[in-house]
């Protein structure tokens, strides 16, 4: 997968959490933003990976996700660890 997709799959991925209210306001809740500033702040370098991060961190919401936009999980699970770059420890 490029990292082209991956960043594609993650701004489908953010629309696939405003899509559901309930959704949206969790992640607004855990990344402190308000409405008002999703736009402003989706366009930081670092929104999109943590919307993969968000969406790896719940499997259930994966898995939702997956299903809804027709991909296999390994897909996602795929972008999300694309995204979050090499982990160094």
């Amino acid at each position: 997968m490029s990292l082209e997709l991956a960043e594609d799959m993650a701004a489908e991925a953010l629309g696939f959490l405003a899509d559901d209210d309930e959704r949206l306001s969790r992640f607004l809740a855990l990344c402190g933003l308000d409405p008002a500033h999703l736009r402003q702040a989706a366009a930081e370098p670092g929104f999109l990976p943590g919307v993969m991060a968000y969406l790896a961190s719940d499997e259930a919401l994966l898995l939702q996700f997956a299903a809804q936009t027709q991909r296999r999980p390994e897909e996602v699970a795929s972008a999300c660890a694309l995204l979050a770059g090499p982990q160094e420890f």
